[in-house]
């Protein structure tokens, strides 16, 4: 195991991007928001929360990256994390970044038991890189040290449904509250969200252009410690301690990258600025026990999934960042694919000075129910068998090819969900895939199924009368 000091001072400067400068619209904005120039198309910030005196991004160790390894971090056999290794290297950690003697003194540092915490935690990985239980659960270890009690520890995420798959109780003291905006990424339920912080912004005419902070985090708690993956992301290049802090504590998001444009990079900047995020946000410890360099930030395969076996500590999330930008892009240099720092129309268009050569991608399209109240009928043997769909398509640079996926009956209403991956990364860029489903939906005259319920049932109790009468 070593420690190491990265991008002392190199990054310093980096940090100051989360710093925007302000601009004047036409139109006077409410007297609580901050009008913010990106570009095109125009940001709004609106937050009626002061900043603190010292932000907690980049907080008091701007540009100093700790970085602690350990070859026995992880077993790449089975993916299994060594506790006792990691609770050493978080020690390790905490201490070479504030300078502290102690474990204890280092988070002395940033906590204090009055504190309310939460721990921004990353589920989109599951199952095979999310924040691991055993740095979760060290960090709430030390947070009890420092006297806050385990119901003032809060470990949230957007997404009730991938808390639940990820499942972090087991691991954590009793007390400890898990917590989430909405049940699942459907944009439907509000209610855990602030609807007087918020940005707002009109990405590609969608109707709704606000995004709003979790409530967790503008009326609930004092502090967060961020705690993201190393993964890659098509639309931002990386998903790191920015994205993880701000994509994950904000509603409406999604809406930032479609149809082959990105406006991740300004947004995602402009939603950690927003207070109180930034001043409360004080901590950054990003999990690199395992990565994902291609297909994130989901990881439904071990196909991607590649060992770093360490940890960064810091305060800057730009300064991890941009170390992990490289971990990443090495990483795909290895295995012999594009570098995420190429956006270049050749790449994205899959047009180069290369020999022109035929690429097969193979498609998987993963079929998963959502279970609603009322829908216990939904037949478990019709989501078994269409679990998992893969596809074969042989494509020449150039080329559009449409195949039908096939036909899926569904015997009862229900939500679901339609995630396509590529198990297998093609010869050249594949520029779009785009999953059409075409629904011809016969709901049955609910009159007439209850009247045929009733002549089925009086036809019973005829015959059953007349069976009785012989019987007896």
């Amino acid at each position: 195991m070593f420690v190491r000091l990265l991008a002392a001072a190199a990054s310093a400067k980096a940090a100051t991007s989360l710093d925007v400068a302000a601009s004047p619209r036409n139109q006077a904005p409410p007297s609580n928001s901050t009008p913010i120039r990106t570009g095109l198309p125009p940001l709004r910030v609106v937050s009626a929360y002061p900043a603190a005196a010292v932000r907690g991004m980049p907080g008091p160790y701007p540009g100093r990256v700790i970085a602690v390894k350990s070859d026995r971090s992880v077993d790449v056999a089975t993916g299994e994390a060594n506790d006792d290794v990691v609770r050493e290297m978080m020690a390790q950690g905490m201490r070479a970044l504030t300078g502290a003697t102690t474990t204890p003194e280092a988070w002395r540092r940033f906590f204090v038991p009055e504190d309310v915490v939460g721990i921004k935690v990353n589920c989109g990985g599951y199952p095979y890189c999310v924040s691991a239980y055993e740095i979760v659960a060290e960090t709430v270890r030390q947070l009890m040290s420092v006297g806050i009690p385990a119901n003032r520890i809060y470990v949230y995420e957007r997404f009730q449904s991938q808390l639940d798959e990820v499942n972090y109780a087991p691991h954590l003291p009793e007390g400890v509250q898990i917590a989430a905006a909405e049940h699942a990424n459907r944009y439907t339920d509000n209610a855990g969200y602030d609807p007087k912080t918020y940005l707002e912004a009109n990405l590609f005419g969608e109707e709704d252009t606000r995004s709003s902070m979790m409530r967790l985090v503008s009326e609930r708690l004092t502090k967060i410690i961020n705690i993201p993956n190393m993964k890659d992301h098509g639309a931002t290049g990386a998903t790191g301690c920015l994205k993880n802090i701000a994509y994950g504590s904000f509603s409406n998001v999604a809406r930032t990258h479609q149809r082959g444009v990105s406006h991740t990079y300004s947004v995602v900047g402009t939603l950690a600025t927003i207070e109180p995020l930034r001043s409360r946000t004080v901590l950054q410890i990003m999990d690199g026990l395992r990565g994902v360099w291609h297909g994130g930030p989901f990881a439904r395969t071990t196909k991607y999934v590649f060992y770093p076996k360490q940890i960064l500590f810091g305060t800057d999330p730009v300064a991890i960042d941009r170390l992990l930008l490289d971990i990443i892009d090495n990483q795909r240099r290895e295995q012999g694919v594009l570098s995420i720092w190429d956006r270049s129309p050749a790449s994205l268009n899959g047009r180069s000075s290369a020999p022109l050569r035929p690429t097969r991608a193979v498609i998987a399209i993963l079929i998963e129910h959502v279970p609603h109240p009322g829908n216990r009928l939904a037949p478990a043997a019709f989501i078994l068998d269409a679990l998992q769909r893969p596809l074969q398509i042989d494509l020449t640079p150039g080329q559009k090819k449409t195949v039908n996926a096939g036909t899926l009956e569904v015997y009862y209403p229900g939500a679901y969900i339609f995630v396509m991956e590529a198990p297998l990364a093609p010869h050249v860029p594949l520029t779009q895939i785009t999953l059409n489903v075409r629904r011809n939906v016969q709901t049955p005259l609910m009159p007439v199924v209850w009247l045929g319920v009733a002549l089925i049932a009086a036809g019973l109790a005829f015959y059953l009368e007349r069976w009785l009468r012989r019987l007896f």
